[in-house]
């Protein structure tokens, strides 16, 4: 259980695709104007990450390597459209605001890059959890984005008004611009309060014990030499 709980906590913090990766930042940047709209396109994603993982995990061994990309691509072609259809059959409204972005996820680089990174190399169920973690930490980082920039674009989160009216909103958040100064706001409060990610601890202490792989001289790497 340990494993799989390690998957998703791997996906929400130590590798966000969104905070910590720099993945996926073009439905970011487009969709977190409000907060709704970002769990929508976070949802459907991650929705599409689990399936894909899955599917592709469970395919491994089957699919020829010389065509992997073109078969994740029709896996991944293939569930968007379930999900398009179903967001267009249930949630009208979300469908619309979303528009374009839907159909996008089929090249969303963090999907065939879990596909490719993680899914094609193992187990189906660890796959799956895998695509939530991600799922769930791209979801999250819209979800804040997109709450910060509707508070302070149009002093509302979810619709409901939250600031009082005599605020002036600052329009600029609602605008392309406001999503970087949000998503940097977000990173710089993350670094201030310490999270520590695998990239991080790579820049702080460049050693990661992989001697044999570090052309640095150092302690560690001169006494294993003496060993």
């Amino acid at each position: 259980m340990k494993k799989y709980l390690e998957r998703i906590w791997n996906g929400i913090v130590t590798e966000n695709p969104t905070l910590i990766l720099m993945l996926g930042m073009c439905p970011t940047l487009a969709v977190s104007t409000r907060a709704m709209n970002g769990v929508g396109m976070g949802l459907s994603t991650t929705a599409v990450l689990i399936l894909s993982n899955l599917v592709i995990s469970l395919l491994r061994r089957v699919i020829p390597n010389e065509v992997r990309l073109p078969a994740y691509i029709v896996v991944v072609a293939s569930l968007v459209t379930v999900t398009e259809l179903t967001m267009q059959a249930y949630l009208p409204e979300l469908f619309a605001a979303l528009g374009l972005y839907i159909p996008l996820i089929v090249v969303n680089c963090i999907i065939l890059g879990r596909a490719e990174a993680y899914a094609s190399k193992n187990p189906p169920l660890l796959s799956a959890f895998d695509g939530l973690g991600i799922g769930l930490g791209f979801t999250l980082a819209l979800a804040l984005a997109g709450a910060l920039r509707e508070l302070l674009g149009n002093g509302t989160v979810f619709g409901a008004q939250v600031l009082p009216e005599s605020i002036e909103p600052i329009g600029i958040f609602v605008q392309p611009p406001g999503a970087f100064l949000i998503i940097a706001l977000i990173i710089a409060v993350m670094n201030a309060i310490g999270i520590k990610t695998r990239q991080r601890k790579l820049v702080e202490s460049p050693c990661d014990g992989r001697c044999g792989l570090c052309s640095q001289a150092c302690e560690q790497k001169g006494g294993a030499k003496d060993e």
